[in-house]
């Protein structure tokens, strides 16, 4: 029962993470914005494609091998043949809504973390230590070295400090 408790706990953490909700949120959006994007290559793009030949890039097609056509339907009744419409339309699509996610969102989310790391400052940069603070860190770990524990070196400074002075 303990282990069921701790799985669920586990689950139950993993969905209120920030980033589980963030993700579900994008997934969302990105569902209904693939309608306009499908809408805008559909109702622009292919017919500005479509003034060469047909609107629907659905119908551009090339044959590998002997292939027969449909004179009614314009269909390929046998032999291979590569439907490259449909993929110059996915193609297209994808483009399209890298575009517009890249312009859109991530190049003003990027300009304003980058205006909030200027109003920061320099303020919230850890300080580096001073020449005296290196020198007292470099003096601890030769007496460390020396003594063999570093206990309190501030001690063990003025012990070994001491004898020095004694011995002169």
């Amino acid at each position: 029962m303990s282990e069921s408790k701790g799985v669920l706990q586990g689950f139950k953490e993993f969905l209120m993470r920030g980033n589980v909700i963030e993700l579900a949120v994008a997934v969302v959006v990105g569902a209904a914005f693939t309608n306009i994007v499908n809408a805008v290559v559909k109702g622009v793009i292919n017919p500005i494609i479509g003034a060469l030949g047909s609107q629907n890039l659905d119908n551009y097609k090339a044959c590998l091998t002997d292939c027969e056509v449909n004179q009614k339907t314009g269909e390929f009744t046998s032999g291979i043949y590569i439907l490259w419409g449909s993929v110059l339309s996915a193609a297209l699509t994808f483009l399209i809504t890298a575009a517009v996610v890249y312009f859109l969102m991530i190049l003003p989310i990027n300009k304003w973390k980058e205006r909030q790391a200027a109003k920061r400052g320099v303020d919230d940069l850890p300080v580096n230590p001073t020449e005296v603070e290196l020198l007292i860190e470099i003096r601890d770990a030769l007496i460390a070295q020396r003594t063999g524990s570093p206990s309190d070196p501030s001690a063990a400074a003025a012990g070994i400090i001491g004898a020095q002075k004694t011995q002169q």
